[in-house]
């Protein structure tokens, strides 16, 4: 059997930035059934309409990326509306999918479910040894909830799914939106205006002390299908590259590739968000043989150049 030709997908949240590089290489794979609800036709947060959309795609296989995100001012002026909305959405396509025969569930989880000061690197049975960091633990704790109903429902009903865990991802096609955007978006935004706009310095949250992991958005798509393919355990596993750089040598870093000549202001009344953040992948590459393949610095100009494309556009 052809894994990719002979199973239905559905990919929620496959117009976005990570979904729409996962159909893409889906398709690629042979995949000739791909379903992208799209939102304003499907509201996931809603039972009638996930339940439409079982029933329109006829799905084998399910790959929940959909969900309500922003970075850490998003994440603090929302924590009622990012924890109800990825809740729902995660419990409800998981019961429907379990109701309609689905035969594998695959849930895209976030690094934000780590307690705040776990060890670095972050392992995944340290998932449950705190509370994860305040700006984000709403989102985070509600994306956590997918592992307990994904293992809670493979005890009782036998039922396939399983549970990742990406890193902050980075690459073409990602948010630019200054009111949602994650921190390499927002600092290439930042450079390229001020370039723009003849602009002496930038203005750039926190203390720059914090770190943080970074994993090419191609990287993660293929790191998902691979679990998807190759992977059907309860354990949650981490995606990401294995390495860590503070915020400072990030900002540093793109205002060299951007070509921003000014200076870096730092707001320290602004928070830093958890103070590390790197993952150990070993599980990944011990049970479907992911390794990240992206250099992080050519990754970065590559997105540099799309958001300059689009600028023109």
């Amino acid at each position: 059997m052809n894994f990719w030709a002979e199973n239905r997908f559905v990919t929620t949240g496959g117009a976005g930035f990570l979904g729409s590089h996962i159909v893409n290489q889906l398709r690629s794979l042979g995949a000739a059934h791909v379903f992208v609800p799209k939102s304003s036709v499907y509201n996931l947060t809603k039972e009638e309409a996930i339940i439409r959309m079982y029933g329109v795609s006829k799905a084998d296989m399910v790959i929940h990326l959909a969900a309500v995100v922003g970075g850490i001012g998003a994440n603090r002026e929302n924590p009622g509306r990012f924890f109800y909305e990825n809740l729902i959405m995660g419990a409800q396509l998981m019961e429907q999918a379990r109701l309609f025969g689905v035969k594998k569930f695959v849930a895209v989880g976030t690094i934000c479910s780590y307690p705040k000061f776990t060890p670095v690197p972050f392992r995944e049975e340290n998932l449950w040894d705190g509370y994860p960091e305040e700006t984000n633990a709403p989102y985070g704790m509600a994306k956590k909830m997918m592992l307990v109903q994904s293992q809670a429902y493979r005890e009782q009903y036998g039922f396939h799914s399983i549970f990742l865990l990406p890193v902050n991802l980075y690459g073409p096609r990602d948010n630019f939106d200054p009111n949602s955007s994650h921190v390499i978006p927002a600092l290439i935004k930042k450079c390229l205006d001020a370039i723009d706009n003849r602009e002496k310095e930038i203005v750039v949250w926190g203390t720059g002390k914090a770190t943080r992991e970074f994993l090419y958005v191609e990287d993660a798509a293929e790191a998902i299908l691979l679990a998807t393919e190759k992977y059907d355990k309860t354990d949650p596993v981490n995606i990401g590259a294995g390495f860590e750089i503070s915020i400072r040598e990030l900002a540093e870093l793109i205002v060299e590739l951007t070509g921003f000549g000014g200076k870096i202001v730092w707001d320290t009344t602004k928070p830093d968000g958890q103070p590390r953040r790197m993952l150990d992948v070993s599980r990944a590459f011990q049970e479907f043989g992911f390794r990240a393949k992206t250099n992080f610095r050519e990754g970065l100009k590559k997105t540099i150049e799309w958001y300059r494309a689009q600028r023109k556009n």
